[in-house]
């Protein structure tokens, strides 16, 4: 948990900011993301607004959006709230590392075994919106929260709140450039195979600590899956149900002509998995490090003439 900035608002609805899950040192965010708790002190929460330089009225459409998803390894969004000019959206706390940080925290690139259960479960839930008719059009190393319940695909709709369709969105504030796919860059409409290109990216950066790594960076048993998610061409990438497959052992992706099976994969081995799999050791101690923070931080005392925190805060009033 970082410090709150001079320029973050203290509440969000009545909820007290306690301080900022993302570094300003990490990747491309396209949300401010707070670690929060109810004025009554007995819920802690993580909070996001819209940044600075985005427009909230798209922004509070994709978090309207992801409120009424009830789809497994998406965050939940349990919250929404604030004003025209200020919206948020809350999720209910828990111990959440972004991926840059659980880089920063492992001290380099994530082991290989734990990047093919990383992009097993965030290829997995995909699949599922997918089949849903649903694409997240978010997807990036800052979006993903490692919990120790398990990944976690955040910043729902990020792409589609940028910047409308029809309009270039490479160059825009908050959008990481490595996970963009071409044709999401140039305007297209996000759609599933623009999720895969952002998977194949998010691996990457686990595997090499960027988006965009030469072939040979990758660690060997990743290159197949990783380098077909990222074809630029969208008609060649697989879909999420087949990197699914792919991140099982012996399997080679081969593009195939003609129309794609619908569907989500049958079950493989990974499905079967018990647990949410194993955490590098030094993220899970900087997991315990936030969690400790969080339970020890108090609710600041109001300033002499104001009211208490959240209790009679305009956007309380929502």
């Amino acid at each position: 948990m970082e410090p709150l900035r001079h320029d973050d608002p203290p509440w969000a609805g009545s909820h007290v900011l306690l301080g900022r899950l993302d570094a300003d040192s990490e990747r491309a965010v396209p949300v401010r993301r707070f670690v929060a708790r109810s004025a009554d002190g007995d819920r802690d929460l993580l909070v996001s607004l819209p940044r600075p330089d985005a427009d909230p009225a798209r922004w509070a459409v994709e978090a309207e959006g992801a409120r009424r998803l009830s789809l497994p390894g998406f965050l939940p969004v349990t919250e929404v709230g604030g004003t025209a000019e200020l919206p948020w959206c809350a999720t209910p706390y828990v111990p959440a590392l972004p991926l840059p940080a659980a880089l920063r925290a492992h001290g380099g690139p994530l082991p290989e075994p734990f990047v093919r259960f990383l992009g097993a479960a965030l290829a997995r839930a995909l699949a599922t919106a997918h089949a849903r008719g649903v694409t997240h059009a978010g997807l990036s190393p800052a979006a993903v929260l490692l919990t120790t319940d398990g990944p976690r695909a955040s910043c729902f709709g990020a792409v589609r709140a940028a910047g409308p369709d029809g309009e270039r969105r490479d160059g825009l504030p908050g959008l990481d450039p490595g996970c963009l796919a071409p044709e999401q860059a140039a305007g297209g409409r996000p759609r599933p195979l623009g999720d895969v290109y952002a998977l194949g990216a998010v691996l990457a950066y686990a595997a090499t600590g960027h988006t965009v790594p030469e072939r040979d960076e990758i660690p060997v048993p990743l290159r197949s899956p990783v380098t077909a998610c990222l074809a630029r061409d969208p008609a060649t990438r697989p879909q999420a149900h087949q990197v699914l497959a792919l991140l099982e052992p012996n399997t080679r992706w081969e593009p195939v002509a003609g129309p794609r099976p619908q569907g989500v994969h049958p079950a493989t081995v990974l499905d079967g998995a018990d647990g949410p799999g194993p955490l590098p050791a030094l993220v899970v101690a900087a997991l315990a490090r936030q969690a400790a923070r969080v339970l020890a931080a108090e609710l600041p005392a109001p300033a002499p003439g104001h009211p208490a925190p959240g209790s009679l805060h305009p956007s309380a009033l929502d």
